[in-house]
């Protein structure tokens, strides 16, 4: 029991908790950003193609 015990003091005392959260955190931020970057270049393209589709037709 101890054994456990001293294994849940340590974790608490460690900072390896809280970096991984901040990592999460900013990987999370960066798939938004990338997601936007990917829906506005998508929506842009569809415009093009449409131009050129009519003038095409």
């Amino acid at each position: 029991m101890t054994k456990f015990a001293n294994s849940i003091k340590k974790f608490l005392k460690s900072e390896d908790g809280p970096t991984a959260v901040e990592y999460a955190v900013m990987l999370a931020l960066i798939i938004v950003v990338c997601l936007a970057a990917v829906s506005a270049v998508g929506s842009n393209a569809n415009a093009r193609f449409n131009k050129v589709s009519s003038y095409l037709t």
